[in-house]
């Protein structure tokens, strides 16, 4: 019996060991994909701010780019043509605070006969229906000026609710959804991106233009910094450990 308790004494200590030396390096990947993280989010920013600094380019050109490249975010853009007020959709958003919608409405350019949904800024909830911003409904020829958005793939996340078209109401902006809901020619006929407008005021106040989000957030190097902290504080209990371990 004294012998089995010497051993299990002994045994343990390595146990122990063993699964800091798991944690510890769990902690260190967990540190390093922070460092990939900011490297990404660096590259994203300075991409950015390149294209942010660029002149507008017409939509028939974001359009070419876009099927080059498959990314044309931010970049500016400008298009003419007549808004289809009739149309228009609705995304679930919160501008400053105040819950509300985007208003997505598509755009019949002046040239070509194609659309492309522009999302015309926020508006409040109890101002969805155009009625109550008659004045935001401006006709005939506009030029619009703003940022190319890439279109989504599919719904980002499981989190995220099901988009409601019979209250078109959208949670996340399902370009062909919008397209089939307005009836417009989705295989060819609407172009396959968004243009968030820029913040010139639109009659009557509505919608509040320039919501685009252009600043992220850049903690990775925080995050990173955490994880290898407590990977060196683990690294120092465990050296103690083995240190009175093996002390006479």
């Amino acid at each position: 019996m004294a012998e089995t308790a010497i051993y299990t004494r002994r045994r343990k200590p390595w146990l122990l060991v063993l699964s800091g030396l798991v944690v510890f390096a769990a902690l260190i990947a967990l540190g390093t994909w922070q460092m990939q993280r900011l490297h990404w989010k660096e590259n994203l920013l300075a991409t950015i701010s390149a294209r942010l600094d660029a002149a507008p380019l017409p939509a028939a050109e974001v359009e070419l780019k876009y099927g080059e490249t498959g990314d044309i975010d931010y970049t500016p853009v400008v298009a003419s043509g007549t808004f289809m007020h009739e149309a228009e959709r609705h995304f679930f958003a919160t501008w400053q605070g105040q819950s509300g919608y985007y208003v997505y409405t598509p755009l019949l350019l002046a040239e070509g006969g194609r659309v492309v949904f522009v999302n015309r800024g926020f508006v409040p909830f109890d101002q969805k229906d155009q009625k109550t911003r008659f004045q935001g409904q401006i006709e005939g020829i506009q030029t619009v000026l703003g940022l190319a958005r890439n279109p989504l793939a599919g719904k980002p996340s499981m989190m995220v609710p099901d988009n409601d078209p019979d209250k078109n109401i959208f949670y996340w902006k399902d370009l062909r959804a919008m397209a089939i809901l307005s009836d417009l020619d989705v295989d060819g006929g609407v172009l396959p991106f968004f243009i968030d407008a820029d913040s010139r005021p639109n009659p009557g106040g509505l919608p509040i233009g320039g919501v685009t989000m252009i600043t992220m957030p850049n903690n990775h190097l925080q995050y990173a910094l955490t994880w290898y902290g407590l990977a060196a504080a683990l690294a120092a209990i465990l050296g103690v450990m083995l240190t009175r371990r093996n002390m006479p």
